[in-house]
């Protein structure tokens, strides 16, 4: 049985440490690249690539290297990384010399300074998926990384989740907190009405309505407008 990296403990404390509801995507994307960077041997730069339906981009890297190396891949349609989201399995390529699934780009990755990479799938939504990639400083530095890049990007790949989950779940909230202020305030428009015009709720509702479609404005904008004149008096 291989033994655990010793910095394996540190990354994952690292990435357990994110609070969700002080940051956004890019520094859970920032956090999770260099964290790999630091904890893999042999790594030279390290990215994060997202694809949602046909479109592709690098959201985090730690180099221009990583940024170039990617882009190629976007621009042809094909490679490692894309290959790696799309499957979500690990795509290692042990020496761009001698690579020849990818013939041209393991061509210009050589020759940009990338002797090996290993691209490992992230799914992170059912809309949305991505990969963990990492060039490698020497051919075959990356061979015995696979297990840990591995261990690595299932964690990240966790903490992607968590943020998903956290901003859907802010946004949920937000959508039912104004909801309930719509209510609140159509509420209050309905009360004026009925004193108003002697009529049931039903019929002041309908009121709010018919003036809503009539104006094109929302119900909201309507049953706001109302009480502010009701309590402010009209405006000049």
């Amino acid at each position: 049985m291989p033994q655990a990296h010793p910095d394996l403990a540190a990354a994952l404390i690292r990435l357990g440490r994110i609070k969700y509801d002080e940051v956004d995507l890019d520094v859970v994307l920032s956090t999770i690249v260099q964290v790999a960077k630091d904890t893999l041997p042999g790594t030279a730069e390290v990215s994060v690539t997202l694809v949602q339906g046909t479109q592709a981009h690098t959201a985090a890297y730690t180099g221009a290297l990583a940024l170039t190396l990617d882009e190629w891949q976007y621009a042809h349609g094909r490679g490692p990384c894309l290959d790696a989201a799309t499957t979500g399995t690990a795509m290692l390529v042990s020496d761009m010399a001698a690579e020849s699934r990818w013939p041209e780009w393991a061509a210009r990755a050589h020759g940009a300074g990338a002797a090996s990479s290993l691209s490992i799938g992230l799914p992170i939504q059912e809309a949305v998926v991505g990969a963990l990639n990492i060039y490698g400083a020497a051919p075959g530095v990356l061979d015995r990384q696979v297990e840990l890049a591995q261990t690595l990007a299932g964690y990240a790949a966790i903490a992607l989740a968590n943020v998903h989950l956290y901003e859907s779940t802010a946004t949920l909230a937000q959508q039912m907190q104004e909801a309930m202020q719509s209510r609140a305030v159509i509420e209050q428009a309905k009360g004026i009405i009925m004193g108003q015009r002697r009529c049931t709720a039903d019929e002041a509702f309908a009121i709010l309505a018919r003036v809503s479609q009539d104006s094109n404005r929302k119900l909201r904008e309507v049953a706001e407008s109302l009480v502010e004149r009701a309590v402010h008096g009209p405006r000049d």
